[in-house]
């Protein structure tokens, strides 16, 4: 069982896809944590179903498109994936042209395949559907098994006052070109530094 830092806490997130290493390092530290689907849906809220990848050239946003909801009171479990264009294309071959390279990306890919094939708005067609599938496979990765993926019964974090550790440099495949880059999607994480995202995050939790 991995060692948590702060065993009494619990932690709710607000909704994220594929969410930042900071956002996990605030589940690593915790008992429970969960994401909170039930707040209001904000089309200003970009980060809800948008992440940044390390590209070839440095940053980049891959953005799940969302379907225009009935009504403006709505909830972000509620949303919709958009069935038009084939995002899900765009996304594995961005993936793949900036982390092909890299220690572990062969490694997991297949675990995330699913969420980047033909069919992925039939197998989930809410946004929370599809965040959440890659939340499972993500908590597999990272050694969170014991806390769940969904909602929990905790008093909410606000939103803007997620833990946000500064980040030491971690291995990325082209820092000698890019320089670090932080504040990525915990995607990049897993890719370069694969079972060692665990310790990296542990050390985090313990600064």
């Amino acid at each position: 069982m991995r060692p948590i830092p702060h065993p009494e806490h619990s932690i709710l997130l607000p909704p994220r896809l594929c969410a930042g290493v900071e956002h996990y390092a605030a589940a690593w530290s915790c008992a429970k944590s969960g994401q909170d689907w039930t707040t209001p849906f904000d089309k200003r809220d970009k980060a809800t179903h948008r992440f940044d990848i390390a590209d070839t050239r440095g940053p980049l946003s891959l953005t799940v498109p969302i379907a225009k909801p009935p009504t403006s009171r709505c909830r972000w479990d509620e949303i919709h994936i958009s069935t038009h264009g084939d995002w899900w294309n765009v996304h594995r071959v961005a993936l793949e042209s900036a982390y092909g390279r890299t220690p572990y990306f062969e490694f997991y890919i297949d675990r995330f395949m699913p969420m980047l094939t033909d069919g992925v708005e039939s197998r989930y067609p809410l946004l929370r559907d599809l965040s959440l599938a890659w939340d499972t496979e993500i908590r597999d990765i990272l050694g969170l098994t014991d806390t769940p993926a969904d909602t929990l019964e905790t008093t909410p974090i606000d939103h803007g006052r997620i833990p946000s550790p500064t980040l030491p440099p971690y291995y990325q495949v082209r820092a000698s070109k890019l320089g670090f880059i932080p504040s990525l999607s915990i995607l990049d994480l897993i890719f370069n530094l694969g079972p060692e995202s665990q310790l990296y995050l542990d050390n985090l939790c313990r600064q």
